[in-house]
């Protein structure tokens, strides 16, 4: 039986499908990997940004009846600015009367996993286009490859383009940088490179993967950004364009927690309670299920520093 809808039930939260929103994950998204959600209590909190005396190593001896040192990382720069993204799901109840003849069909979150995976393509589009922006980053952390310093050029030297990218790096924050994120055709330049095939020769016969690139180019992770996206009125026989390009990006981030105080390359803020679904309703004029689901976030460039981008190291997209 279709409930109707009123004002009791139309603005109520779905507990469950809220609490699957926030912990999915599209596999094929690495955004999240280079700039980690972190929840933000409000909408009018600042940005905390991390300069080089975030990742200094500090002197905490202290004398007897001495005072003691205090720290705090980061500085507050402009308001966060948050983007609302909102799409509702639909499932047509011809969809729900089949799907329940076959027991562990859930339509609803097939629903919200749809919408996600579109709301988040946005969101992995967005942090490409700051992780991509040569604009962002300083003289000294970031090049251009031109020519036979192409990585798809066997003259070229992967490893030593890495190496010095680190040590800008480390010679800024402290610290190597420990995720190495490579477009496809990076990727493939990589993995395909006489330089990095003879590195594995004796010791594989398989193809070089992910992680042994994080081996050769000693990085705790390498991530591919094999997302793809098309203009919403592009022409269906229109090819998907990379969202990741063709470039290289080193950086440092937290592997682990959601504390946007820990010195991070790179955030993506996030209101607290978000994703949210709204309780599904029904609409008489299709006759389906509509799921609204809605993010509250934006990703920042908190501390570019800690980051180096290559660009044109694989084929041009």
């Amino acid at each position: 039986m279709n409930q109707p809808v009123n004002q009791r039930t139309a603005g109520v939260v779905d507990p469950i499908l809220s609490t699957h929103a926030r912990g999915y994950r599209n596999l094929e998204f690495i955004g999240h990997l280079l700039f980690p959600r972190v929840t933000v209590p409000t909408r009018s909190m600042r940005v905390l940004k991390f300069g080089k005396e975030s990742f200094r190593m500090l002197n905490t001896r202290r004398a007897p009846g001495a005072d003691k040192k205090r720290v705090q990382y980061g500085y507050a720069s402009d308001p966060v600015s948050l983007v609302q993204d909102a799409l509702e799901g639909l499932v047509p109840i011809e969809h729900q009367e089949e799907a329940a003849k076959v027991p562990g069909i859930d339509l609803g979150r097939g629903a919200v996993n749809m919408v996600l995976n579109v709301v988040d393509l946005g969101l992995e589009f967005d942090i490409a286009a700051l992780a991509r922006d040569p604009a962002n980053y300083d003289a000294n952390h970031k090049t251009a490859l031109a020519g036979t310093d192409r990585w798809t050029d066997d003259a070229s030297d992967p490893k030593a383009d890495i190496d010095a990218a680190q040590e800008m790096i480390r010679r800024s924050i402290g610290r190597y940088a420990n995720t190495l994120e490579l477009g496809p055709s990076a990727f493939n330049a990589a993995k395909n490179h006489p330089k990095v095939k003879e590195q594995f020769k004796y010791t594989s016969k398989d193809s070089i993967t992910a992680e042994m690139l994080a081996a050769y180019f000693d990085v705790a992770r390498v991530i591919v950004g094999k997302a793809v996206y098309l203009p919403e009125n592009a022409d269906d026989d229109t090819l998907a364009t990379d969202v990741w390009g063709d470039d290289a990006i080193l950086a440092y981030v937290p592997m682990q927690g959601e504390n946007f105080m820990v010195p991070s390359y790179g955030y993506t803020y996030e209101l607290n309670g978000y994703p949210q679904v709204t309780k599904p309703y029904f609409e008489n004029s299709n006759d389906s299920w509509i799921y609204p689901t809605k993010t509250e976030r934006r990703p920042y460039l908190t501390g570019a520093e800690g980051g180096f981008l290559i660009q044109n190291a694989g084929d041009a997209s």
